[in-house]
């Protein structure tokens, strides 16, 4: 599968790595500098479906960028051209829906660090593409940064091996406690009932055990949400056969308000949370955000995050089956 399109033209971005033989991002351009407006992009991608699709799969990073995309209904129109099926967002994060099937990203402060995650990596059901617009580039920071799955798991089974053969066998367990209301200053703080969408206590667990959840529910309003078992690597069809470290451990371990352990009650080991965060982030990809960058992330295979930033910054996100 080669880059054989010739409406768009392979380009480069800053941070670019290569992995395991492809580039992460993979960046395409205008063919030339005056096919660069959203009617000519439209027309590309409308043309050439099934290879973007299979550019993304293969590179499980794909930026658009230099093609003049202005706004949230120009992002819907190019969500809406591959016809994938949209999902529902469900998670702590506040977000603000803005036009058709396009959000906001986490609307928690910009100060702080949003950690490496595969979205809504603990439901049931969750997104296959996780799509980002660049409305307004932060001066400063506020970078997406991204991570090849499969290459957390090949390097925890280098030096954990023992670990790992454990939680495949037992499976991972999760509690994260939400509030009622909306906090907008924690970037975890979206209320049960707003990702519940009820206010009623009973639908709301309803709802939660459709998700995969358990629920109990605190003296304050809130609720603490159990989950698991949950697994430690997932393998998907069409990726090359790749164990990709599909879960949240590091970024619910020893938190606040979520814990992780195994689906049995075993205390997993602070250092290998610690050096599984040095992985991580020793293998993280990322590029500065430009106006009107698109970046299609797989998400069946990256894992990604936010930068800290200065304000303003303005990332539009869309969730797809």
């Amino acid at each position: 599968m080669e880059y054989n399109c010739q409406e768009f033209k392979v380009g480069k971005c800053e941070g670019e790595k290569l992995v395991d033989g492809e580039t992460l991002p993979l960046v395409l351009t205008p063919p030339e500098p005056n096919k660069n407006g959203i009617d000519t992009l439209l027309k590309a991608l409308n043309n050439n479906k099934e290879w973007f699709d299979n550019m993304v799969t293969k590179n499980s990073a794909v930026l658009l960028r230099g093609f003049d995309v202005k706004n949230a209904v120009e992002f819907n129109d190019i969500i809406e051209t591959f016809g994938w099926e949209d999902i529902r967002y469900v998670g702590p994060a506040p977000r603000t829906h803005i036009h058709k099937r396009v959000w906001t990203a986490n609307e928690g402060p910009l100060s702080e660090f949003i950690y490496y995650h595969h979205e809504m990596v603990l439901i049931n059901e969750f997104p296959k593409k996780v799509i980002l617009f660049c409305e307004v580039p932060p001066p400063e920071g506020g970078e997406t940064p991204f991570v090849p799955s499969f290459k957390v798991t090949e390097r925890m089974m280098e030096e954990f091996p023992e670990f790992v053969e454990e939680v495949e066998a037992k499976g991972l367990k999760y509690t994260f406690i939400a509030l009622s209301n909306d906090n907008t200053t924690s970037m975890r703080g979206r209320g049960w009932q707003d990702a519940l969408a009820t206010h009623d206590q009973q639908e709301a667990e309803k709802r939660a055990r459709a998700l995969g959840m358990d629920v109990e529910w605190l003296d304050n309003g809130g609720v603490k949400t159990i989950l698991g078992p949950r697994p430690l690597t997932r393998v998907f069809e069409g990726r090359k056969g790749r164990k990709m470290w599909f879960n949240t451990l590091v970024g619910m371990y020893g938190k606040e308000l979520s814990s992780a352990m195994m689906a049995d009650g075993t205390e997993i080991p602070n250092n290998i949370v610690k050096r599984c965060e040095e992985i991580i982030e020793e293998e993280s990809i990322q590029f500065k955000w430009e106006k009107g960058d698109v970046l299609f992330l797989d998400n069946y295979a990256t894992l990604h995050g936010r930068r800290p930033s200065l304000p303003p910054r303005r990332v539009l996100v869309a969730t797809c089956k």
